[in-house]
């Protein structure tokens, strides 16, 4: 039987509260395409890339035109690409530009995967890729890299600590002519999953199969229309118990996406990442729900015990409508990419010291944050060390994606438009970490590594 009532409410949520399938992102394992030639390798990669993916495009707009749900993007993650260096040596700029022409055949936005898995030291090709990943995403279009620089297992890899922050600041000064963009394409993490269908951080991980399906949904709008509805009064259990509610409906309708695209594709489902991700339209903000919850404006007291409840919330109803979440799972506070974080940050009430203790409670982390563009690589460094000891310690995923905004300063904007945004250069602490720093070695595993 089909209820009335539920179409009609799934109709407003797509036309006025801006519900949308973020993304379904094909995964692609590499491993096969491995050769001692870097020419050979590149010519197997994107022959396979073209092979798996020539559908992925018109798959998810033929999903979008049967059931009227939109499909923002449609993506692609490979397996780290320093494990294909690793045997075939080579400069690793060619596998980006091999990723880039892939893309850009088969359609998609972005390709993830130009990534490097060094939590507990490097192995061959990792040095050598994370060096130049400056490069490879000045001369790119569509790649997205990303380096997981730490776990809970593992501890923290200080050394690739310290090339990040060096690596970050030159990705922006490559493209200081692009808005900086390369650092907008970067993600720094800890306990990365493998299987994250959201860029820029997604990768086929190694344990994941040949090629397999994820789709990340989205729908801050939804949450915060249905919580608008209720009492100013109602107590915050009520609160939790509707948000639950809302997500599940947000997820079964990724469910019925990502079934759908692997029946039509061939391909294994994997994962539903329920993640609510923002964008800079008008109520589509995570920052906004906080508000709608009581706050007077995102970053003030309270904040994180918000976020908290919501993160929850949003994961205990959405794991109940899939067969299997996975990826980041929670929500995002991306400051460029959401209106009322924006607005938050102009107005100084949303710092980075907050952004960074509302990361302890949600996924993901220090997510497209404008610095200053003199800010130094010790202090880049540093604020990826902080950020990974809290997804280290929390047994979580964290990340940094913060964009030195080259020749700006306080007081200024950088602006990316479309669904990158637009955002305030935050202002950082002064004071110096660089001895810190240029010890590197690395922080031991916490103890709650010592789980067998």
């Amino acid at each position: 039987m089909v209820n009335f009532n539920d179409i009609m409410e799934t109709i407003t949520m797509i036309q006025d509260e801006n519900l949308d399938i973020r993304t379904i992102t094909m995964g692609i394992s590499l491993l096969d395409c491995a050769d001692s030639d870097i020419e050979r390798s590149c010519e197997k990669i994107y022959k396979k890339i073209t092979a798996k993916a020539k559908d992925l495009v018109s798959t998810g707009e033929a999903i979008e035109k049967k059931y009227g749900i939109p499909i923002v993007n449609k993506r692609i993650s490979v397996t780290p690409i320093a494990m294909l260096v690793a045997a075939s040596g080579g400069d690793p700029v060619k596998y980006a530009l091999t990723l880039d022409r892939a893309a850009r055949d088969v359609g998609v936005n972005f390709i993830g995967g130009f990534s490097a898995l060094v939590q507990k030291g490097f192995s061959a090709g990792d040095r050598e890729l994370i060096n130049s990943i400056p490069r490879a995403l000045a001369e790119t279009q569509f790649v997205c890299s990303s380096v997981n620089i730490g776990s809970t297992k593992a501890g923290i890899n200080m050394d690739a600590v310290k090339m990040m922050g060096s690596v970050v600041k030159e990705a922006a000064e490559l493209t200081k002519d692009n808005q900086c963009v390369g650092a907008a394409k970067l993600v720094v993490f800890c306990n990365a999953p493998e299987d994250n269908p959201f860029m820029a951080g997604a990768f086929h991980g190694p344990g994941e199969p040949d090629v397999v399906i994820n789709v990340g949904v989205s729908g801050p709008g939804v949450v915060r229309s249905a919580l608008a509805k209720l009492p100013a009064d109602a107590p915050l259990n009520e609160v939790a118990e509707l948000i639950k509610k809302t997500a599940f409906k947000i997820t079964r309708m990724g469910q019925l996406v990502g079934t759908e695209a692997s029946r039509m594709l061939g391909v294994p489902f994997g994962i539903i990442d329920l993640s609510l991700a923002p964008t800079p339209a008008v109520g589509d903000s995570v920052a906004h729900i906080l508000e709608e919850i009581g706050l007077e404006q995102c970053g003030t007291h309270g904040t994180t015990a918000a976020l908290a409840m919501l993160n929850d919330a949003v994961k205990k109803g959405g794991v109940m409508a899939s067969s299997s979440v996975g990826g980041l799972s929670g929500a995002f506070i991306p400051v460029t990419e959401d209106a009322g974080m924006i607005d938050a940050a102009r107005k100084g009430v949303l710092s980075v010291e907050k952004l960074e203790a509302m990361t302890a409670v949600c996924s993901v982390g220090l997510d497209m944050i404008v610095i200053p563009g003199e800010t130094s690589s010790s202090t880049i460094s540093a604020i990826i060390a902080d950020e990974a000891a809290i997804g280290m310690v929390n047994s979580k995923t964290t990340a940094v994606r913060v964009i030195p905004a080259i020749g700006l300063g306080d007081g200024d904007e950088l602006d990316f438009g479309g669904l990158l945004g637009k955002g305030p250069v935050m202002k950082l602490r002064p004071q110096s970490s660089q001895k810190m720093i240029d010890r590197g070695g690395r922080i031991p595993a916490p103890m709650q590594s010592l789980k067998n």
